[in-house]
């Protein structure tokens, strides 16, 4: 039987479970999904599909984890393994699809600017940190690849003492020279986006099979109905390429508490830019973890103990960051 031949699952713990609302109370947490309007800028309103997650019980949480996720991924699927993870020890988690992503609005995989995600990525954490029963409660950023380079766009375009501090997952600082287009491939594609945004030709190497070391783990990461599988659209790496640049650029101006977390035998992001963004940041409180052979997906597609031992590095820098433990 082919890959092709075997049914998708209906979530991605399988059949059983079978419903949402039992998985989530099986891993000790609750949650719910809605929409958010973003501010008309002009350009009309968008709609962002959003999650949240909390401890169970009414438990008031240690802090809110304002989590993005990366490239052609969505909130729907494996992402949200480590969002319950977090929600049970304690942390109220919030994410959004981001444009042309997942649920949300857009042409599918087309992000032919990041700030107007940024803009409407903030005003939904911004309306979460509002509400009354969050009052007084740290916020931190959470992202994965291309997410970690958001959370990163979102510091640097808000007050320095918004954000209790951030967790970058194998952060894109930087697109890596292994898949990056060499010159003058870039140059190319930028004059050639000018007229085809929309064009779904880049070439790119499968990145399941660069991101997920465990076999099993990469059929899962494939069947999700959401995951944008096409090649790369012109206007989206054209953006990219001029995100990362300005990222890589910017590291000095990185004053927010973070802990980056990166495996060495990451094909995707760098982790040498990684290091490099911790040795440029001028946070006071900044931390750097490198997982020796460890890939790209590292809270998913590694096996279970690669996975419990970043998770444990992630919740015990968060645990050393925010209130004391809640009470009912």
């Amino acid at each position: 039987m082919t890959q092709e031949d075997v049914p998708a699952p209906v979530n991605f713990w399988g059949e059983h479970p079978a419903t949402e609302a039992d998985y989530y109370a099986a891993q000790g947490a609750e949650g719910e999904s809605s929409y958010f309007t973003a501010p008309d800028d002009g350009a009309g309103a968008r709609r962002l599909f959003t999650r949240a997650w909390r401890p169970a019980g009414g438990t008031r949480p240690r802090a809110l984890v304002f989590m993005v996720h990366g490239y052609g991924n969505d909130i729907s699927w494996t992402f949200q393994s480590t969002a319950l993870f977090l929600a049970r020890s304690g942390f109220a988690c919030f994410a959004a699809d981001l444009p042309g992503h997942g649920r949300s609005h857009g042409l599918r995989a087309f992000v032919p600017k990041l700030d107007p995600a940024v803009a409407d990525l903030l005003a939904f954490f911004r309306s979460v940190r509002r509400r009354e029963e969050h009052a007084g409660l740290p916020c931190f950023l959470f992202g994965e690849s291309m997410g970690g380079a958001i959370c990163l766009l979102i510091h640097l375009r808000t007050p320095p003492d918004e954000w209790a501090g951030a967790v970058l997952v194998a952060p894109m600082c930087r697109i890596s020279d292994r898949i990056r287009p060499p010159w003058p491939v870039p140059e190319v594609l930028t004059f050639v986006a000018r007229f085809a945004p929309t064009l779904p030709i880049v070439p790119t190497a499968d990145l399941i099979e660069k991101s997920v070391k465990v076999p099993a783990k990469r059929l899962v990461s494939a069947r999700n109905p959401m995951r944008y599988n096409g090649r790369p659209r012109l206007g989206t790496v054209v953006e990219l390429l001029r995100a990362t640049d300005e990222l890589a650029a910017r590291l000095g101006e990185v004053t927010v508490p973070f802990l980056v977390v990166h495996g060495s035998a990451d094909e995707v992001t760098d982790p040498a830019v990684s290091q490099a963004l911790y040795d440029a940041a001028a946070s006071k409180d900044k931390t750097i973890n490198m997982y020796d052979g460890m890939l790209h997906s590292m809270l998913f597609g590694e096996p279970e103990e690669n996975i419990n031992r970043v998770r444990g590095d992630i919740i015990a820098w968060l645990n050393d960051r925010c209130t004391p433990a809640a009470t009912t």
